[in-house]
């Protein structure tokens, strides 16, 4: 997905989640590794870091 997409799927997607849950968002957007930490400290969420998804980019979030 490229930017915008990734982060507006992740906080379409982040309210499915029990709160502890964890939500793997793969991002081939260079900005996705930029924008997924901003969006989970201006909404609260907790940014667990990269994710290793078979050579994927990935990016872990745990709902707060």
């Amino acid at each position: 997905m490229r930017c915008p997409l990734p982060v507006i799927e992740l906080a379409r997607r982040i309210g499915d989640v029990p709160i502890g849950g964890v939500v793997r968002v793969l991002a081939d957007d260079p900005a996705a590794r930029v924008d997924i930490p901003a969006w989970c400290r201006m909404r609260g969420q907790e940014f667990v870091g990269p994710a290793d998804s078979d050579g994927a980019p990935a990016f872990d979030v745990r709902r707060a």
